[in-house]
């Protein structure tokens, strides 16, 4: 079950003078989630309509299931689900009414839609609300509604688009929760965000992408392991952040960032530090700290320093 079930090989994707894709390689094993990552404009939403066969590559190929997704795209088509970042669904229809629309359109009968759409409503926690319109359904269940459209026809292949972008806490774990089933049941899902502790919830593996391009690979850990752990001091006296910061400067290399006044924070360099030593040179300078301590970093830090954007805490 390790065999990548999507291939994108040398993506390339202009428009106009902008390039999209310079060249995108991606692979996902079945059965898993891929969170994609990138700043604004670094080319996820392109990647994801080329695998989707909702726009053509200009150069390089890609497969789903081992169809190419410019030649053979109605087969690829019969195996993905696609949701985007905001709901499809009809307001004016209950949200049963809104499953059965869909079956039929995907050529099902009209007593398997109906089955299939009672299935997925008690299986996703909607039966409460499945005669009432959409229309009166809050944010977070007009977006699980719309995700289970996308599973009428149990699609291999399921990408997601910042499905939980503008949703309270409580709709973002219950979307988590439901991406997770789809998970268990086999469904391979790559999903798209712009919330890093989503990627770090619930992605096996994460693509990090800039400029058009995979800048790097990795699960959630191996990506943190490379930059090395992170090293918080919080002073006594904020007066000493001067000497405190000097002697972070020596450990690190680089300027720490202060979050707050008596607060500092910097990376350091991927091993070779032990918490006695911070502690030996902070007193040696004279610094009192009420607190020292070494961590792993965020995925928020690793994608700051990846994608080469200012770095803050």
């Amino acid at each position: 079950m390790t065999d990548p079930i999507v291939v994108a090989e040398g993506l390339h994707k202009s428009f106009g003078d902008t390039h999209a894709l310079r060249g995108l390689d991606l692979s996902v094993p079945r059965g898993t989630v891929c969170g994609v990552l990138g700043p604004n404009g670094a080319g996820k939403t392109t990647a994801v309509r080329i695998l989707a066969t909702l726009s053509d590559p200009d150069a390089g190929h890609a497969r789903i299931a081992g169809y190419d997704v410019v030649r053979q795209a109605d087969k690829v088509r019969e195996r993905i689900g696609l949701a985007g970042q905001y709901a499809a669904v009809d307001e004016k229809l209950t949200g049963r009414g809104n499953l059965r629309m869909f079956g039929r359109l995907y050529h099902l009968s009209r007593r398997e839609a109906h089955r299939r759409a009672d299935e997925l409503l008690e299986r996703f926690g909607l039966t409460d609300a499945a005669d009432r319109p959409v229309a009166g359904y809050s944010g977070g269940m007009r977006r699980r509604l719309d995700l289970i459209t996308c599973l009428i026809l149990r699609p291999e292949v399921l990408f997601l688009d910042e499905p939980t972008t503008g949703l309270d806490p409580r709709s973002r774990g219950e979307i988590w929760d439901s991406v997770r089933e789809l998970v268990a049941d086999g469904t391979t899902v790559l999903l798209t965000t712009q919330y890093l502790d989503e990627a770090d919830r619930l992605a096996d593996d994460i693509a990090v992408v800039d400029h058009g391009q995979v800048i790097a690979t990795g699960t959630p850990d191996e990506l943190k392991a490379t930059i090395g752990d992170r090293l918080d001091v919080v002073l006594e006296d904020p007066a000493a952040l001067p000497a405190a910061a000097a002697v972070l400067h020596a450990l690190a290399g680089t300027d720490p960032a202060v979050t707050d006044a008596g607060r500092l924070s910097v990376a350091l360099p991927a091993g070779g530090f032990r918490l006695a030593d911070i502690v030996r040179e902070l007193d040696r300078a004279g610094v009192e700290a009420a607190d020292v301590r070494l961590r792993r970093p965020t995925l928020d830090e690793v994608f700051l320093r990846l994608t080469d954007r200012k770095e803050h805490v």
